[in-house]
């Protein structure tokens, strides 16, 4: 009996460590540090936003009170209506929604021929051809910025949308190309195949059989290059004149001078802009993260 108590003891006393130790996960790190680094990446994503939305729903004679409050004690939708009455933010949105589409389509249509020949053609030089369209994205834009000015000016396109589109599209081609390739390196050679046998020649197997199966990795690439044409402030503000900027110099040039800042009305236009491109990336979701992870694995 006494050996059976005693034996008992022991082992309760060898489990009472792990029980008052903290969980931990898979690899031995506890729990609350895994939580402290989301609570820490959530407030460094959402917090600037949530800033963004407080400024432009508080009073101008409150934005700069001290100390600075997380709730505002008043709440005006001043702002929001000033920037919906103004003309100029409603020509400035137009011109991003033309420019954006028409770079995204232009990207994705030259795109998905280049990424397909890449991917499933052998040809003499392919490799030196691949790299040499990657090595355009080793230049910094800011670089290039004097070179296109030049050109464009010499040909006569300088603040217009053909300088906007072909600058914009210049810089989301090469990394649309590559997605592509990634995307269509996953499609086996086997229905390309099937097609051939069936009559199906190079331009109908590709249209009828290859592209409908595509549809994810096009919608990726033809995001990313939606969001590079709404998102670019400096070609934007160098190659177009006043009548053709898009949102992000045009809420510069209207909210921001050398006397002052309108800083209400500057954070609620900004907030209103980015609901477009959060709404498609809402959802296009499941076919962006589709056609991004597609190429992390080849098939």
């Amino acid at each position: 009996m006494t050996t059976m108590l005693d034996t008992e003891a022991a082992v309760a006393d060898s489990l009472a460590p792990e029980a008052a130790a903290p969980r931990r996960g898979r690899k031995g790190r506890p729990r609350w540090a895994l939580w402290i680094a989301l609570v820490v990446l959530a407030l460094f994503t959402f917090l600037p936003i949530y800033w963004l939305a407080v400024t432009s729903l508080t009073p101008t004679d409150q934005v700069f009170a001290y100390p600075p409050k997380l709730v505002p004690s008043a709440v005006t939708f001043q702002h929001y209506a000033s920037v919906l009455a103004n003309p100029a933010i409603f020509g400035y949105l137009c011109n991003s929604i033309l420019v954006s589409i028409i770079t995204a389509v232009l990207s994705v249509v030259v795109s998905m021929y280049m990424g397909y020949a890449f991917s499933k053609f052998r040809f003499r030089g392919r490799k030196s051809l691949m790299y040499f369209v990657l090595s355009s994205q080793m230049f910094p834009q800011a670089l290039l910025l004097v070179t296109l000015y030049v050109v464009f000016a010499q040909f006569g396109l300088l603040n217009t949308y053909q300088a906007l589109i072909i600058s914009f599209t210049t810089f989301t081609l090469p990394l649309c190309v590559w997605m592509l390739k990634g995307f269509f390196d996953t499609l086996p050679d086997d229905l390309i195949e099937a097609a051939k046998i069936d009559g199906a020649g190079p331009w109908r197997t590709f249209h009828s059989v290859v592209l409908p199966l595509a549809a994810p990795g096009l919608v990726a690439a033809g995001l990313f290059a939606f969001v590079r044409g709404w998102n670019d402030f400096m070609f934007a503000l160098t190659l177009a004149g006043p009548e053709k900027q898009t949102l992000p110099p045009g809420l510069v040039n209207t909210y921001i001078s050398e006397a002052s800042t309108s800083w209400p009305e500057l954070m609620a236009a900004s907030l209103l802009v980015s609901v477009p491109v959060a709404a498609a990336f809402i959802l296009l979701q499941r076919y962006l993260v589709g056609g991004i992870t597609a190429g992390a694995v080849k098939g």
